[in-house]
C-alpha cells in the first residue's frame, strides 16, 4: 500500500533528532492521525505509539509511520513539515491540492 503523506527534510531530522533526544523506545513509531472536525475542520496529530491491530504501518523517509485505517483517507496527500521562526516552531500538515491564500 502507497503511504498517503510525505514528510519534508526538514521535518524528517525533527522527528530523528525527538527519536534520539528524548530516547523513544524502539518498539514505539511515529502515529500520525486526525482529530474531530467540528466547526474548524479537522486537526492532525503527531506522537509516538505502539502499533495497534487497526494500524496500517509504513516507512517514510526512514521513519516507522503508524496510521490507523479509519483516518488513512483523511491523511492521503498530506505533506507534513517543520517550521522553525522567531516566536514559533512546530509540525504543520499542509495540503498541496488546496491554493494557499494569499491576502491582499
Amino acid at each position: 500500500m502507497i503511504a498517503p503523506i510525505k514528510i519534508t527534510e526538514k521535518a524528517e531530522h525533527e522527528i530523528k533528532n525527538i527519536m534520539t533526544t528524548k530516547n523513544i523506545p524502539t518498539e514505539y513509531q511515529l502515529r500520525v492521525g486526525v482529530k474531530g472536525g467540528g466547526c474548524g475542520g479537522m486537526s492532525y496529530a503527531l506522537g509516538f505509539d505502539k502499533p495497534k491491530p487497526d494500524d496500517q504501518q509504513f516507512e517514510i523517509a526512514g521513519i516507522p509511520v503508524l496510521i490507523e485505517k479509519k483516518h488513512y483517507m483523511f491523511l492521503m496527500g498530506m505533506q507534513i513539515d517543520f517550521f522553525e521562526g522567531d516566536e514559533a516552531r512546530g509540525f504543520t500538515f499542509i495540503n498541496p491540492e488546496i491554493p494557499k491564500r494569499h491576502d491582499a
